[in-house]
């Protein structure tokens, strides 16, 4: 049986990723911040803080995973603005800590790092939908921790024959995440209208803009194929292979609700630089895996603001 560590599993994919790692078989451990929970049994919890690496060295030695997913991250664009230094902290010294970490190890676990859709940055004419051999140009923050990170790994994999894989995810969305993004944000939005808690205006940022947006079950499941078939040293990219119109998004959960809802544009959600779109060329992950997407874009929006109907409800 195979031992995987999450580091930073008290967020939106950790418990998604500990669900998908129990169907595989593995035995897990979970790391989180002293003043995270996770909700569940059938995995041990740890608690780490990243910047502090002495610490990271001292908790890969007492669990010796075979698989490190290190998903511990700042990972909202919009944070990232508001605060770079935390985000640069966080994403890049912190995963350095990991590395070094892991480097130190007498053996070879193998690593998948989380990177972003976002790291592509401003697409250019013809380079959509974008394979991993594009160049990155990275419009945002929080784009530009990931790229380093990105580049980081692919050193220390090369440099010190570490089993270290990338991957740069596109928009993952689904029940239980935070309403910092987009389809999260919209569904909260909507059931607090229909549950009379706020005036019937939805309030958005850019609709123009375009994303791929994958439901993070799928995407999960990527990152535990991508772990157990994926070449160290090389970026996956995981995503839909399809960009949507943030205005869709808008107007597919609109008619999924039950009240006339009216649209403001929010400048305080308006980003300072915002990228048209972004699609990912998912070949090089479906060759290597045989991985596809399993649930459709209707699924996941219907059942994200069904949570939040339900999060609306206890409030």
């Amino acid at each position: 049986m195979k031992k995987a560590l999450i580091i930073g599993g008290a967020g939106f994919v950790g418990g998604y990723l500990i669900r998908q790692l129990k169907k595989d078989g593995c035995q897990i451990a979970v790391t989180k911040m002293p003043q995270e929970s996770i909700p569940g049994d059938g995995f041990e919890v740890l608690d780490l803080d990243i910047l502090d690496g002495p610490a990271v060295k001292e908790l890969l030695e007492q669990v010796r995973p075979d698989y490190i997913f290190h998903l511990a991250a700042q990972s909202s664009v919009y944070l990232s603005w508001k605060n770079p230094g935390l985000t640069i902290d966080v994403n890049v010294k912190g995963s350095v800590n990991v590395l070094d970490a892991v480097r130190a190890l007498s053996y070879r676990p193998r690593i998948l790092l989380i990177g972003s859709g976002e790291e592509y940055g401003h697409i250019l004419p013809g380079e959509t939908p974008i394979s991993e051999q594009n160049m990155v140009r990275p419009g945002n923050i929080y784009a530009a921790t990931k790229v380093c990170q990105n580049l980081i790994g692919k050193i220390y994999a090369d440099a010190y024959g570490m089993e270290i894989l990338s991957v740069r995810a596109f928009n993952h969305i689904g029940p239980t995440q935070a309403p910092v993004f987009v389809v999260a944000d919209f569904c909260r939005q909507a059931a607090e209208i229909e549950a009379g808690k706020r005036e019937p205006v939805i309030r958005v940022g850019n609709l123009g803009a375009k994303r791929d947006f994958t439901d993070v079950r799928d995407v999960v499941r990527a990152y535990s194929l991508l772990m157990r078939y994926g070449t160290p040293g090389e970026t996956y990219n995981v995503g839909s292979g399809r960009a949507v119109e943030i205005r869709e998004i808008l107007d597919r959960i609109l008619a999924l609700t039950k009240a006339d809802i009216a649209v403001e544009v929010d400048p305080e959600k308006l980003r300072p630089v915002d990228v048209p779109i972004i699609e990912a060329d998912t070949s090089k992950l479906v060759s290597c895996t045989g991985w596809s997407r399993e649930i459709p874009l209707e699924q996941t929006l219907q059942e994200t603001l069904d949570y939040w109907r339900g999060k609306v409800k206890e409030n």
